[in-house]
């Protein structure tokens, strides 16, 4: 019965350029939308079950970007959207964006990282210990230097805190703790944090490589062995003209290695491995020349490929129709990798099956309305998992104008798994979406906690950032904390990511609850309605950081 239903999701999605729009209707009131009476409650949890259950299922094996099981799912996704008379909106007319991307695949054999310190030499054990970078230009390195650490690589002068001052990394490998000072505010360290910050400066002061240090702090909650033994899964970087982009190819070596073996960095040197781990705790690093040499060696095996966007619209009428708002939920996972009691396929359940189907349904409710005035883009991206590159493909080259696009509004991995009674919006304080989030959260009852690991920086480790470099105002949907069924939302939530995030209990067996994902979808509805109908586009606050930084 699977293969049936492949197969007709398949012939569906192959016909998908010669869909008709949905016809115009007239533009709705700016009340809000009846209620759902509790049959069709149990209809929209149904069918956000039945689409989870697809796309978590063994047959599409992890839908990793760029494999047969990503591409099964992206036809899934098109079949949905014909389905609900949406209209494609990707290349050519059709439902795919093509995302052209570099595949990088790390090789064991020759891989090294060895310190030189007074004519003795002391190796780290590949996997164990530590794992090479990927060089997306020529697909090897090898190279010996000096190293410097530079503390957390934060360049952020307005906040008077420089890890490069007094230090030279010209000809250098840089040595960095991840993430950015605890004294930053969420924002601040949310942006620091992000790697494509930290090498752009260390590659703009002449370094020729970097190794990335594990905060300990990270490897508390999620031990660096649990991450490594995946080494063998494949990385990607976008491509324009065979080239790879946001790589940073004057840092030619790259490796990381877990906080446990710093020791063989530090020994000799100004500061041991225990004192820097302790400033680090007190707010207190500094950057210093570390004693000896380091040789780092990679392979990697480099192809061409693609994985598509899978993008529908609901057109708009009347004056506002050229706008666009962007609902976005991430359709990859993480493929087959190392097996955990058994199991081998990483199904991404919540992460992001939960996510793409909630999105299915709040397209379904765009769908079955009047018309609104903006027209409104439903993008089922790929490859999150691997750095956020089919939203930053689209942000950067979408299939609709680039000025067209006012907001987005981004779901991805929805921790619902008991009933709750509210939702973490995240990065809603930055722009005008805030008024349009608790109008609508009123409207439907559900209440807005904060963010309960603002720690965790999630406003950059999802796609919505990738439309907020570009000048988007954006809101990212997360699943609540406050349960009605006796439970603490908040330790749920902290045991699924200890226990489930990443792996391959992941799955359809976890225990969804799916009236409030229904519900949930219902709020993406409300949110976007009232974005969609409303005269005056989203806008930045007045002196937001991120807006400071791109919508200028």
């Amino acid at each position: 019965m699977r293969l049936l239903v492949l197969a007709v999701a398949l012939a569906l999605a192959a016909c998908g350029g010669n869909t008709p729009s949905p016809s115009p209707s007239p533009s709705p009131s700016p009340s809000p939308s009846p209620s759902p009476s509790p049959t069709e409650d149990a209809e929209a949890a149904r069918r956000i079950e039945a689409d989870v259950r697809f796309l978590a299922d063994d047959l599409l094996e992890g839908r990793e970007a760029g494999t047969r099981g990503y591409d099964l799912a992206a036809a899934y996704v098109a079949t949905q959207y014909r389905a609900l008379g949406l209209e494609p909106a990707g290349d050519g007319g059709g439902w795919f964006q093509s995302v052209p991307m570099l595949r990088g695949t790390r090789q064991k054999d020759g891989a090294r990282f060895e310190v030189e310190r007074d004519g003795q030499r002391t190796a780290l054990v590949f996997e164990t210990d530590w794992l090479p970078g990927t060089n997306y230009t020529s697909g090897r390195f090898e190279i010996t230097s000096p190293m410097v650490f530079v503390g957390e690589g934060v360049h952020a002068p307005e906040l008077g805190h420089d890890d490069f001052a007094n230090v030279d990394l010209s000809g250098k490998i840089a040595v960095y703790i991840g993430k950015a000072p605890a004294r930053f505010s969420n924002d601040e360290r949310a942006y620091y944090s992000s790697s494509l910050v930290k090498l752009a400066e260390i590659e703009k002061r002449g370094a020729v490589g970097v190794i990335a240090i594990t905060d300990p702090r990270d490897e508390a909650k999620r031990p660096w062995a649990l991450g490594a033994r995946n080494w063998a899964k494949p990385g990607m970087r976008l491509s324009e003209a065979g080239k790879p982009v946001d790589d940073f190819p004057a840092l030619v070596a790259r490796a990381s290695m877990r906080s446990g073996r710093a020791d063989v960095l530090f020994e000799g040197s100004k500061h041991g491995a225990a004192e820097v781990m302790k400033r680090l705790e007190a707010g207190t690093l500094e950057s210093f020349d570390l004693a000896g040499t380091v040789t780092l060696a990679g392979r990697a095996t480099l192809e061409r490929v693609t994985s598509p966007n899978v993008v529908a619209r609901r057109p708009g009428t009347g004056a506002l129709a050229g706008e666009h708002l962007v609902f976005t939920a991430h359709l990859d996972h993480l493929g087959i990798g190392a097996a955990t009691g058994g199991d081998s396929i990483y199904n991404g359940a919540l992460d992001n099956a939960l996510g793409v189907a909630v999105m299915l349904e709040a397209a379904r409710r765009f769908a079955a309305a009047a018309a609104p005035k903006r027209s409104v883009l439903f993008i089922a991206l790929t490859a999150e998992e691997k750095g956020l590159l089919g939203a930053h493909h689209f942000a950067r080259n979408p299939t609709v104008a680039k000025d067209s696009l006012v907001a987005n509004v981004n779901m991805d991995m929805p921790i619902i798994l008991a009933p709750q009674t509210d939702v973490v919006p995240i990065g809603v304080e930055h722009s005008s979406l805030a008024g349009v989030m608790k109008q609508a959260a009123a409207e439907l009852g559900i209440a807005l906690s904060p963010d309960p690991v603002p720690e965790e920086v999630v406003f950059v480790r999802s796609d919505q950032y990738a439309f907020v470099r570009e000048g988007v105002p954006a809101v990212y949907l997360d699943g609540g904390i406050v349960a009605t069924d006796g439970s603490d939302g908040a330790a749920t939530m902290a045991k699924f990511l200890k226990s489930h995030y990443h792996l391959p209990s992941d799955d359809a067996s976890q225990p969804i609850h799916y009236p409030t994902a229904a519900r949930l979808a219902l709020l993406n509805h409300r949110i976007g309605a009232l974005i969609a109908n409303d005269d005056a586009r989203p806008r930045w606050n007045d002196g937001d950081f991120f807006g400071e930084r791109f919508a200028k």
